[in-house]
């Protein structure tokens, strides 16, 4: 199985080259006929309008996803769910014996209700799925820099005024891509650089190291649902890094 970068490598490949795009989708036979098989609750197989969908789904997946995303596959599930639950729907609007608002039980739900409940599970369920994989492939990241989930939490800045000495190193390198692709090529913090651009003392920014680290990690690799959690979570400590 391919890794999430090669992966994404693959499918930005695919968006230039039709011919790479059949490659992709043709190497991706088994997760659409899987996905597929889950929203018709039986095996799918290519005589099956639903197998039909989940294949241009897939075609449609490549072609509008981003990186900012999240990963791929949960893109393309989410997308090949959805797609056939919308191929559902204009199936039951056509059979005029069924209605779409008919009753299904004592509680007064209807199949559309259930269609629509069907399809916010899949959307939430892709969500988490994508918060995960960002998580792991992050954690995989900071590995290689030493670094830990629970070195980030203990390296924190507590006090607003070492947030805002923090905030200030990383916006500076964040303003200068050079001093990011210097980290990612060495592994280690431009310490000096920081602390000459962005005015802060060398022995807070040495203090809260690994924070300032992973927090350019996170801006660097493009980590949107992460960064999204950190927005909301930090704007209430005055300080919004990344």
């Amino acid at each position: 199985m391919q890794s999430e970068h090669q992966i994404i490598k693959s499918v930005y490949a695919a968006k230039e080259d039709s011919l790479k795009a059949d490659d992709l989708i043709r190497d991706y036979i088994p997760f659409i006929r899987s996905e597929a098989s889950k929203c018709i609750s039986k095996p799918c197989t290519e005589q099956d309008d639903e197998f039909s969908i989940a294949m241009i789904a897939f075609h449609e997946a490549i072609l509008g996803y981003d990186r900012n995303r999240g990963a791929f596959i949960s893109y393309a599930s989410m997308l090949i769910r959805s797609r056939i639950i919308d191929y559902q729907r204009k199936e039951l609007r056509h059979q005029g014996s069924i209605s779409l608002y008919t009753e299904t039980g004592e509680d007064g739900q209807t199949i559309m209700d259930e269609l629509e409940d069907e399809h916010d599970r899949i959307e939430e369920y892709a969500n988490l799925e994508a918060t995960k994989e960002e998580i792991e492939e992050l954690s995989a990241v900071m590995a290689e820099y030493g670094v830990s989930f629970s070195d980030v939490a203990d390296n924190s800045p507590k006090q607003e005024r070492t947030m805002e000495a923090c905030v200030s190193a990383i916006n500076y390198a964040k303003e200068n891509r050079h001093l990011l692709d210097e980290m990612l090529k060495t592994k280690k913090l431009p310490m000096a650089k920081l602390v000459l651009g962005s005015g802060a003392e060398r022995k807070t920014l040495e203090r809260h190291r690994k924070y300032i680290l992973a927090m350019l990690l996170i801006y660097s690799n493009g980590y949107e649902i992460i960064r999204g959690h950190l927005r909301h979570f930090l704007k209430k400590k005055g300080g919004m890094p990344v």
